[in-house]
């Protein structure tokens, strides 16, 4: 007989005891939100998952100070190991550069030497051979020094160098300053030939007929060689009509009129002896006369000097 099937209870399960805390059991259940959860799952199938982005800053930054040590720690290390060699030629330089400096000194040396003596000679010649003129001659050429009366005239850059265009030298090019300049000097030693010097000298060196006074740059040159203000002019000669005849001529008012113009000062006085030394280099030139015409029509084309 068969036996009947069991009967099926159809009550409702036991209810759970924290059914009324659904909201804090969920909490609970799922404490991390889907939405960092699928943040997190996509990081992992992308194979960007790992340490946070500030770690991996440090990192690098940390990686990155290392290598700047260790290039600097080589860098450090190869010019400790070249500094020796660097020391060593620069030495060699400096060595080298004394020894052509005194070289070229000594080479200097032996031409003022050589020079000196040749002025020497062309001094002792024009003594020799100039006859009764001989005296004249070495003292017009520069050659031997000179003393007696004669006048003192120094020549200076004004207080104020910004003095306007007016005055002597307005349409000369020099009109910017109140500094003397080396057309003024060879205005002022021409005057001073004119009016009776028989040898003139600036700043103790010695002018000839051949002497030249020249500018470079703001510098006044005689010779080549630099003056330096105040330019004290010497010249030998009647010391009180040398200079009541300088101040009256062009160039004495010349000088005047850059001293009221663009406040240049300037002293003269006559002096009962001043001494001139002899001019530092000497240009010796002979003249010879010209050949007689021989009446063949034909003009004699023989330069007269050598």
């Amino acid at each position: 007989m068969p036996q009947p099937p069991p009967e099926r209870s159809t009550s409702a399960p036991p209810a759970r005891l924290d059914a009324s805390m659904s909201l804090l059991t969920h909490v609970m259940d799922h404490s991390l939100d889907e939405g960092y959860a699928e943040a997190a799952a996509r990081r992992e199938g992308d194979g960007t998952a790992g340490l946070p982005r500030k770690t991996r800053a440090k990192l690098g930054l940390a990686a990155g100070l290392v290598l700047i040590a260790l290039v600097v720690t080589l860098g450090a290390a190869q010019a400790r190991v070249s500094a020796p060699v660097v020391a060593k030629e620069r030495q060699e330089l400096i060595d080298r550069i004394d020894g052509e400096t005194d070289a070229a000194d000594s080479l200097e040396s032996e031409v003022e030497k050589l020079r000196g003596d040749v002025g020497e000679r062309q001094r002792a010649a024009l003594l020799q051979h100039g006859g009764d003129q001989g005296e004249l001659v070495a003292l017009l050429s520069g050659a031997t020094p000179v003393e007696g009366p004669g006048v003192k005239l120094v020549v200076d850059d004004a207080d104020e160098t910004d003095l306007g265009d007016d005055g002597p030298r307005g349409t000369s090019g020099f009109s910017d300053t109140g500094r003397v300049r080396d057309r003024d000097m060879q205005r002022v030693v021409n005057g001073l030939w004119e009016s009776g010097a028989e040898a003139v000298a600036i700043n103790g060196q010695r002018l000839t007929a051949l002497s030249a006074i020249r500018a470079a740059g703001d510098a006044i040159l005689v010779d080549n060689r630099p003056l330096v203000p105040p330019y004290t002019v010497l010249a030998v000669g009647d010391g009180k009509t040398l200079a009541e005849t300088f101040r009256s001529s062009a160039d004495g008012q010349y000088l005047q009129a850059l001293h009221d113009g663009f406040d240049i000062r300037t002293s003269l006085s006559d002096q009962k002896k001043v001494r001139l030394p002899a001019a530092p280099s000497l240009i010796v030139r002979t003249a010879e006369p010209k050949a007689a015409d021989t009446g063949s029509g034909a003009a004699d084309t023989g330069k007269g000097t050598s």
